[in-house]
């Protein structure tokens, strides 16, 4: 097995240390970025749930750049969502205005019990481009 290649955001890493695992793995021309949340700086929920995911968003696109891609290149995205039937709407129009036309990722979305204090994680799979 070939070595991981770790991606990190900048000014993330202690989040990322404290709980043990890298914001994405480069692997070929594909990069999978680890669930994504809408943290403050000091790694704490923000706790207005359309912040939260704006945040998340933020974050993935931050992930994203330090692994040589964009929004535009992901090709597969996960959510998870503590309140699915409550957060659907606040999550489609923050979603359409990431991902405004078409052609859209693949997405899956899960309803979970727990995320650790948070409401909302993302995390996709993006092709490099080049």
């Amino acid at each position: 097995m070939s070595a991981r290649d770790a991606v990190f955001p900048a000014g993330r890493h202690d989040l990322y240390a404290m709980h043990g695992y890298s914001a994405a793995i480069r692997s070929g021309d594909l990069l999978f970025v680890s669930g994504q949340v809408g943290s403050r700086i000091d790694g704490s929920p923000e706790p207005d749930f359309e912040t939260q995911v704006r945040l998340a968003f933020a974050n993935l696109e931050a992930t994203l750049k330090a692994g040589g891609c964009g929004l535009d290149d992901i090709v597969d995205v996960t959510t998870f969502h503590t309140d699915p039937q409550n957060q659907f709407d606040t999550i489609m129009a923050v979603k359409t205005e990431v991902f405004p036309k078409a052609p859209y990722p693949n997405w899956t979305a899960v309803g979970v019990t727990w995320l650790a204090g948070f409401d909302f994680e993302i995390k996709v799979i993006a092709r490099i481009p080049g």
